[in-house]
């Protein structure tokens, strides 16, 4: 089992900001223990610019990004996920797909960067991978091999209450 690599995937509603920042951000700092995808319940068809030259400017790769449906991953063949991160509210609050192998979920809302117009994006988007990349980091801190999906799941949504989190992360049990 410790050689066991875990499938996630982030949701959002538009998977072009928050959701992209997080499969990015678990792509590196999960490598080789971690396989990392992104889907929004209403794509955007694009990845946000800024999410794009935010992640750039720091050295990570942005090849392949692209603002996608959940539905791509609902179908026969697609990854089956051990783990699945809602990141903004409204996609915490919808009604999902059936996903195949019962995926631990937790929601962890964070304010979308995206939303913030003019001067203060910059600032609002690395607010937003700071707040993902905290939670990441105390994801791979866990001991998955020695948890139960409940302990698991409940260690989850407390880091889904992390710093930054939002109405409905803070309300998760």
């Amino acid at each position: 089992m410790a050689d066991k690599i875990y499938n996630i995937l982030f949701l959002c509603t538009g998977n072009s900001a928050r959701s992209i920042l997080g499969e990015v951000l678990m792509k590196h700092d999960g490598a080789g223990r971690f396989h990392a995808f992104s889907a929004g319940s209403f794509p955007k068809g694009a990845v946000h610019p800024m999410a794009l030259e935010i992640l750039s400017g720091l050295g990570f790769s942005t090849e392949g990004l692209r603002s996608k449906s959940w539905d791509e991953f609902a179908v026969s063949g697609a990854p089956q996920f051990d783990f699945i991160f809602t990141v903004c509210d409204n996609a915490a609050g919808e009604t999902c797909p059936a996903w195949l192998g019962h995926p631990i979920t937790a929601h962890w809302g964070i304010a979308d960067p995206a939303a913030v117009q003019g001067e203060g994006q910059r600032e609002a988007f690395l607010q937003a991978l700071r707040y993902l990349r905290r939670r990441i980091e105390l994801f791979l801190a866990l001991p998955l091999e020695t948890l139960d999906a409940m302990s698991v799941e409940r260690r989850l949504n407390e880091i889904g209450r992390s710093e930054g989190a939002t109405g409905l992360a803070g309300a998760n049990a």
